[in-house]
C-alpha cells in the first residue's frame, strides 16, 4: 500500500477540513504509519501554525474553531493506538470553566488546542466548585490547572479555587493559568495564579513554558 500524502493531514487541519483531516488520518493509520508520528510531526505543527496566524492576527476565532474541530476528527482517529501504548504526554491538564460559569465555547478551544499541542486534557466540565476541582487534582495529579471565567460575577471564584488549592496543600504542586473575556494579567497577579492568556494559541505557549517544553 502506497504512504499517504501526510502534508494532506498538516493542511486540512490548517484549513478546517475535519472530513479530510479524519480521512487521511484513517489512510495513515491503514498505511501502518505510526500515530505518534502524525501527531508530532504533523497534527501539532498544525496547530501551532494555526496558533501563530492567529498571533499575527491573519486568522480569528472561528477559523481558530474549525482548525481545532479538524485537529479533534483526526485525534479521534489516531487516540485509539496511543492509548495502547505508553506515549508520554507533553503534561497533564485539567480545565474548568468555574462555579457559577456556564459558558464552555472558550474552555472547549482552549482544550482542543491544549490537546492539539501534546498535552493530556482532564475536562472537569463547567460550574465547577473548588471542591470538584480539588477531587480532579487529587485524582488525576496534573502539572497545570486551566481555570476559565467568561461573567465578571464569576471571577472571584477563581480565587476560591487557588485558595482551597492552598488550603488542601495542592498548590505547589500544580501551575496555574487563568483565562477568559473579563480576566487581565493584572487580575492573575492579584489572585495569585501563575499565568494568563487572552486567547488559546497563548495558553498553549504559557502551558509549554511551565512543563518546560519548547514553544
Amino acid at each position: 500500500m502506497s504512504q499517504p500524502n501526510l502534508e494532506l493531514l498538516f493542511t486540512a487541519i490548517v484549513d478546517g477540513d475535519a472530513k479530510r483531516a479524519a480521512a487521511v488520518a484513517q489512510a495513515a493509520v491503514a498505511a501502518g504509519v505510526d500515530p505518534q508520528t502524525m501527531l508530532t510531526e504533523y497534527m501539532i505543527p498544525a496547530m501551532d501554525e494555526v496558533g501563530a496566524r492567529f498571533e499575527a492576527n491573519e486568522c480569528f476565532v472561528p477559523e481558530l474553531l474549525i482548525s481545532a474541530r479538524a485537529m479533534k476528527a483526526a485525534m479521534e482517529v489516531i487516540r485509539p493506538l496511543l492509548l495502547g501504548r505508553a506515549v508520554e504526554p507533553a503534561g497533564r491538564v485539567v480545565i474548568a470553566t468555574v462555579q457559577g460559569d456556564l459558558h464552555d465555547i472558550g474552555k472547549n478551544l482552549v482544550a482542543t488546542m491544549l490537546e492539539g499541542g501534546g498535552f493530556q486534557i482532564v475536562d472537569v466540565g463547567v460550574d465547577v466548585s473548588p471542591d470538584k476541582l480539588v477531587e480532579a487534582v487529587q485524582m488525576h495529579q496534573p502539572q497545570i490547572v486551566a481555570l476559565s471565567a467568561l461573567l465578571t460575577t464569576t471571577m472571584p471564584s477563581m480565587k476560591r479555587m487557588i485558595d482551597r488549592l492552598v488550603q488542601e496543600g495542592l498548590r505547589q504542586r500544580v501551575k496555574v493559568m487563568v483565562g477568559g473575556a473579563p480576566v487581565t494579567q493584572d487580575f492573575a497577579e492579584e489572585i495569585g495564579a501563575d499565568g494568563y492568556s487572552d486567547n488559546a494559541a497563548g495558553a498553549v505557549t504559557l502551558a509549554r513554558r511551565f512543563v518546560g517544553v519548547a514553544a
